[in-house]
């Protein structure tokens, strides 16, 4: 075998490899002689049948398959030779390989970077830490009793506060309104979310009354078929029903599933840890992040970038376009009246169109058979993760997991945000988040190969179980999906992978800590924008 280096421009390499005639031939002639003793011809003994014969009927198969592992092979070795490490698979483009003749090719190829050599001692990190506030739990103790305040049936006119039972039909015109139709209805007097005016014409009415409600829908209306006009609300109520007072005791944590009203308060305080526990996490990483950013800068694979680019732009179109169909702008005749089936339903009941929404939540069969991957995952999520050999190409990118991108703002991790920009602009500046990505990527896989750290087949299992829970009564499905589509797999494995090398990097960064309350937790940080070159 040949090789020659025929280009070598920034981090893309050009070389033409030359495997001999004879050596092509050797392994037809092997292959064939491996075919021979296996093979049952009319007239033939096992293992007797001639080679011309076999060459004649088998020949062409045989010679492609061969070119085809000999292009593999001899483009491995190659990359050893010269020492490359590809970012992504090479490109092969055949010179000759006709019969008798010398296989030549040429073959193209990204490598990585060399890579810096970090000093994670003196990255300047903060890690927050937050001590839950006694008035937390009071307030989430007195919003879990106001969610289950009782009511109890009334025999005089309805007030503010007061709950209606009733039948509900809407129109406009003439024409019934879809969706507002519903029998047994519960309408809050005052609640928000109704349209102005609508529970104040139903204040005095009393069991067994029937209105008329009378409503002008606002100019800006969602659905620009309703937007202006004026609608009418029959409204036969059955019943009222006034709200008994909250009540903050042991009771309150029996009807959650505890003992005692010092139990619910311990696990709230517990959920609340945990959940500025996470918050404070996720600052450090993005601290992390955003210094590593600044701190090395370095070339990137131009073919990773592109593959990242075209990851977001797609996020980016797809968003724009549901928010086109949300406004009207898309979906032909059926958009208006699944709009009005929603916005009528929420000027009723608010309460009841939640309930209803949780259960669309629920997966169909046929999705549930074939997990769909998250619309949020970053490409290199959805490509194979390879790591560190010279013979198979290693997608670093997918090092950077979901929240890392989540963390980067807006102009980041929700590109729809920038849907009334030009495209050029947003464009340019996708191009930079992909760069930054892709960089931050190859980074942190590189921190974790040269210190060897992995993800163990029980961290995997773990991230599987509770990728199968998010689809209760579909479990197996979702296991056996993940098992047989070793890509999927991979998605798992890469943000365990990410978050095992941040926790290095933190542990050898030594970060200050400093005690913070909740809302200085929760409040952005004013050199967010300074620190993080893709926002």
């Amino acid at each position: 075998m040949n090789v020659t280096e025929t280009s070598a421009e920034g981090l893309k390499r050009e070389l033409t490899i030359t495997v001999p005639a004879n050596e092509v031939e050797d392994k037809i002639t092997r292959r064939l002689g491996e075919i021979a003793q296996s093979i049952r011809l009319p007239g033939f003994r096992p293992g007797k049948v001639p080679l011309p014969l076999l060459r004649k009927r088998y020949g062409p198969a045989v010679r492609g398959e061969v070119l085809e592992s000999a292009v593999q092979d001899s483009s491995a070795e190659a990359m050893r030779e010269h020492k490359l490490r590809p970012a992504l698979p090479p490109r092969v483009e055949i010179v000759s390989a006709a019969e008798g003749a010398d296989l030549e090719y040429k073959m193209s190829v990204e490598v990585l970077p060399e890579m810096p050599e970090p000093d994670f001692s003196s990255l300047g990190l903060e890690k927050l830490i937050v001590d839950v506030p006694e008035e937390d739990i009071d307030r989430a103790v007195e919003r879990m009793a106001e969610g289950q305040r009782k009511s109890e049936s009334v025999e005089r006119p309805a007030e503010e506060g007061d709950i209606l039972v009733a039948d509900v039909v809407g129109r406009i015109g003439d024409e019934e309104i879809a969706g507002s139709r519903g029998e047994g209805r519960q309408i809050e007097l005052g609640a928000a979310g109704l349209l102005p005016g609508f529970t104040d014409q139903l204040k005095g009415v009393g069991a067994g009354e029937t209105r008329e409600v009378r409503v002008t829908f606002p100019e800006d209306y969602g659905n620009p078929d309703m937007a202006g006009k004026e609608g009418v609300f029959e409204v036969a109520v059955k019943e009222v029903r006034q709200r008994l007072p909250a009540s903050i005791d042991d009771e309150l944590a029996k009807a959650v599933g505890l003992d005692t009203l010092a139990e619910l308060r311990q696990e709230i305080r517990q959920r609340l840890q945990r959940d500025y526990a996470g918050l404070a996490r996720q600052r450090l990483k993005r601290g992390l992040l955003d210094k590593l950013a600044e701190r090395y800068d370095f070339a990137v694979p131009p073919g990773m970038v592109e593959m990242e680019f075209n990851s977001i732009w797609a996020q980016y179109e797809a968003d724009k376009a549901r928010r086109n169909e949300v406004a009207g702008e898309v979906g032909g005749a059926e958009a208006p009246q699944a709009q009005a089936s929603i916005d009528a339903a929420a000027i009723i009941a608010p309460e009841e169109t939640a309930l209803e929404g949780a259960s669309e939540q629920a997966p169909a069969s046929a999705e549930a058979e074939k997990p769909q991957q998250p619309e949020h995952a970053p490409a290199a999520h959805r490509a194979r993760s390879r790591r560190g050999s010279a013979e198979e190409p290693v997608d670093a990118a997918a090092i950077v997991a979901p929240e890392e991108t989540a963390l980067e703002g807006a102009s980041d991790s929700e590109p729809a945000a920038a849907g009334d920009e030009d495209d050029d602009k947003a464009k340019a500046d996708f191009q930079r988040i992909a760069e930054r990505r892709v960089r931050l990527g190859l980074l942190l896989a590189e921190v974790g190969r040269n210190n060897n750290i992995t993800v163990s087949q029980e961290e995997l299992n773990q991230a599987l179980t509770q990728e199968a829970r998010r689809l209760p009564g579909y479990e197996r499905q979702v296991v056996d999906y993940y098992r047989k589509n070793p890509e999927a797999l991979n998605n798992l494995r890469a943000p365990i992978f990410e978050d095992k090398v941040v926790d290095f990097i933190v542990e050898l960064a030594k970060p200050d800590e400093r005690k913070v309350t909740p809302q200085e937790l929760m409040t952005d940080d004013p050199t967010d924008g300074e620190s993080a070159p893709a926002a």
